[in-house]
């Protein structure tokens, strides 16, 4: 996954295979490193059985090696392949064009450097790292961020990383060098950190165990609020009442059938909220894609099929001023009929918090280490609380970490709630010992 078999490397490995196993080899790798195609040949030249590639227009970066010039460049070969190349052209050109709907999604295609090797990193996280990375405002370190995933790796025990561990491994990386700490750093047992969920779900045993165990010294300085679990995680887990979770997503207005039952179980709040955004907008399925993703400009007109013979002209004529509550008005023309609505312009109104700072030099200032949204508070002002207690959760591009009280104490302020946006260095709660 992280595209780290060389060309020798697997036709030795594939040569033993077949001389120990009568199984199938099946050679799956992506071209993060620039020179997967070269892997994939040479595979073949040893007797590989099948390997995994993506059409010309999907291939290439952190995807799979380029399906059509890979079979052309072995077509007088002995492994010459019998898919007709000509057909894959075609199909190569009709996902380019349907991939232009998308720009606005497309990650950045990094370079291949051969510190691939050192920081292991899987293709399918590469580039979600890196728009991490540029949320939390540490673009411009990115290389030390990958020396840092490095550096987690070996911390945690030189694992492998593939989902979910590669998460824990990449949000400990960037939790590291936004608060510019060193394995040292974590290690140190007289300072206490507020470590990413996944961090936590991963050393803790919620993901799994990996041969001979997280190493004790990094368990100790954790796992000091959270406590590991002994053994396989699902025999521990209480069976799931799937006619209860029927009724729950019935109750938030969903359609009650297994599929939205497991999307309950599995992602509640993803689930939720697309069940609230389809009851908002039910109409959007029926826009073309790219007037969903990227809006119509002035003058532009569509068709758009409501239901089977009955279609609406819609076409865009203007924006009005902004307004003082943060709104404006839209003028449409539906079926050369004139309306006009009132939205909320959201460049202009946003829930960050961003007045009041932490003060470094006041122990009760408790602030924020990253950027990110406020999950949920479980403290409200004059709350009594133990060392450890759980404050707040917050969440940046899908990397959460909860704040834990670090002395006992009582809550004298809450600054942020739900929802808030938060940067770095925010005020978030006074704490008073």
């Amino acid at each position: 996954m992280a595209g780290l078999c060389k060309p020798q490397a697997i036709h030795k490995l594939v040569t033993e295979l077949k001389q120990e196993v009568g199984l199938p080899i099946h050679f799956h790798t992506h071209n993060t490193s620039g020179i997967s195609a070269a892997s994939v040949i040479a595979a073949a030249n040893a007797g590989v059985d099948i390997a995994d590639m993506a059409l010309a227009s999907l291939s290439g970066g952190t995807s799979q090696p380029n399906m059509n010039t890979l079979l052309s460049a072995i077509r007088f070969s002995d492994r010459a392949s019998s898919l007709d190349v000509k057909a894959l052209d075609g199909l190569s050109d009709y996902w380019r064009m349907t991939r232009e709907f998308y720009t606005a999604f497309e990650s950045e295609t990094l370079p291949a450097d051969s510190n691939l090797y050192s920081h292991e990193m899987p293709g399918g996280q590469y580039t979600n790292l890196l728009a991490q990375a540029r949320a939390l405002g540490l673009s411009s370190q990115w290389n030390r961020v990958c020396e840092v995933y490095a550096e987690v790796n070996q911390l945690f025990g030189n694992i492998v990383k593939v989902t979910p561990s590669s998460k824990a491994v990449g949000d400990m990386a960037l939790f590291m060098v936004a608060n510019n700490l060193t394995p040292t750093d974590i290690l140190d047992e007289t300072r206490d950190h507020a470590y990413p969920e996944s961090v936590l779900d991963l050393i803790s045993g919620r993901m799994g165990q990996p041969y001979k165990g997280f190493p004790d010294a990094l368990k100790k300085v954790v796992l000091r609020h959270t406590k590991a679990v002994d053994g396989r995680v699902g025999d521990s887990l209480p069976p799931v009442d799937f006619k209860k979770i029927g009724k729950e997503v019935e109750a938030i207005g969903g359609e009650n059938t297994l599929a939205t039952q497991l999307s309950m179980i599995l992602y509640p709040k993803v689930y939720q909220d697309f069940v609230k955004f389809r009851q908002s907008y039910p109409g959007t399925r029926a826009l073309p894609t790219y007037a969903f993703f990227h809006g119509l400009k002035v003058g532009e007109e569509i068709s758009v099929t409501l239901e089977k013979g009955k279609t609406m002209v819609i076409k865009y004529l203007a924006t009005g001023d902004a307004h003082e509550d943060g709104s404006r008005t839209v003028f449409f023309e539906l079926n050369a009929q004139p309306r006009e609505f009132t939205v909320i312009d959201r460049s202009l109104v946003g829930d960050n918090v961003g007045s009041r700072k932490a003060d470094n030099n006041d122990p009760t200032h408790i602030g924020s280490a990253m950027p990110g949204m406020v999950v949920s508070v479980a403290v409200k002002p004059g709350d009594v609380i133990k060392k450890g207690q759980k404050l707040l959760s917050i969440e940046a591009m899908k990397m959460e970490t909860t704040l834990n009280a670090e002395v006992d104490g009582f809550v004298k302020e809450v600054v942020v709630g739900e929802g808030n946006q938060i940067n770095i260095g925010d005020l978030l709660l006074v704490i008073e010992s």
